[in-house]
């Protein structure tokens, strides 16, 4: 019988479409191993689309069973899914201990958390919230059982943390180049996308410092813009901008360089060698790229909805031009090492172990 697996993700203004991407790679990689999975999904009208069986960015039908819950994130799952899954992943930003009691005698899995309600499940996946990158060695020995460094224990719940559990599409693995890039000298191609629905507004601070730097001749390389609600300007010189692109993650590696903030198209560049400069959105996604710069893996610009314009500019000046090529290698290489493209598959089979499957 094959295992079967809930993947329960939200979609709004807020969160855009990053964990229904990241829940689609997991369901993938689950498949590959054998396994069926339903995707839950709450939210706005974008988690309307994919509760109908679209996929959110292709509209072609999702390989998988999907049930609609509505719009608040707290939408219990139906008794009759329950009883015909013995695991759930849990991807919803916001989590109360309620939710994960409800689910219970399931085993469940949460994806990401900054507080202790993941103590009350039996597994966790920290990607970026408490470092990114633990070695594997030395093992210790914890109650019979071999742990490796980046394996811990909050209250009942086991805990997985560093980037080698980051998600990234299938696609993204495939177009991994097989050796390192080398950076040009200065950026030519620069791509600006805040996610889907660029709920703080960043696309139109992006476009007023990327002005300044073009008009004043303090970069001559073109940009394009991805800004859901429009610029509430006249492009200038070299800038394009559109409300998205389509197969975006296909069209990464046609840029030298992407502007964004802590979302899956940052994981997706690190994974592919393209350098980022990054914003975040607000002070949870500020720490992880805190912890991302400090592993040499991305351009840290602090939190984009609060830093000065003017600092901002000077800062991508000098990462955009000349001065800013080693820097940007360094980036291309250490995010490459970080992110390797196969979180999904390890996540999967971490979610098989859990569900009594292997």
């Amino acid at each position: 019988m094959q295992p079967h697996l809930i993947i329960r993700v939200h979609a709004d203004l807020r969160l855009g479409l990053g964990h229904v991407a990241r829940g689609l790679a997991v369901e993938q990689a689950w498949r590959a191993l054998g396994g069926r999975a339903t995707l839950a999904v709450s939210g706005d009208d974008r988690a309307r689309r994919v509760g109908s069986g679209r996929h959110p960015f292709t509209d072609a039908p999702l390989p998988c069973e999907v049930l609609d819950l509505g719009a608040a994130s707290t939408a219990p799952l139906p008794k009759d899914l329950v009883a015909k899954s013995k695991v759930v992943l849990l991807d919803l930003w916001d989590l109360d201990h309620a939710q994960v009691e409800a689910l219970k005698p399931l085993k469940i899995a949460v994806m990401e958390d900054d507080g202790d309600t993941h103590e009350s499940a039996d597994l966790l996946f920290q990607p970026f919230l408490e470092g990114v990158d633990f070695p594997d060695h030395p093992m210790r020995t914890v109650n019979g059982r071999k742990v490796r460094p980046f394996e811990g224990q909050h209250g009942n719940c086991r805990v997985l943390r560093g980037s080698r559990f980051a998600v990234v599409g299938g696609l993204a693995l495939e177009r991994r180049p097989k050796r390192q890039p080398l950076q040009p000298l200065a950026v030519h191609r620069l791509l600006v996308t805040f996610g889907g629905s660029d709920g703080a507004g960043l696309a139109q601070r992006s476009f007023k410092a990327l002005e300044q730097l073009v008009l004043e001749d303090r970069w001559r390389g073109t940009c394009t813009i991805l800004a859901p609600a429009g610029i509430q300007a006249k492009p200038f010189p070299g800038c394009s901008i559109h409300p998205s692109l389509s197969n975006l993650t296909e069209q990464l590696l046609g840029y030298d360089a992407l502007w964004c903030s802590a979302g899956v198209t940052l994981t997706e560049a690190l994974c592919l060698g393209i350098p980022v400069a990054a914003w975040g959105q607000n002070e949870r996604q500020h720490r992880i790229l805190a912890d991302l710069a400090q592993a040499s893996a991305c351009f840290d610009l602090g939190i984009g909805p609060e830093v000065g314009l003017e600092i901002t500019t000077k800062a991508l000046e000098q990462w955009l031009g000349p001065e800013g090529q080693d820097s940007r290698n360094e980036q291309s290489r250490d995010g490459r090492f970080l992110v390797d493209g196969l979180g999904a598959s390890r996540i999967a089979q971490e979610l098989l172990a859990l569900s009594g499957g292997a």
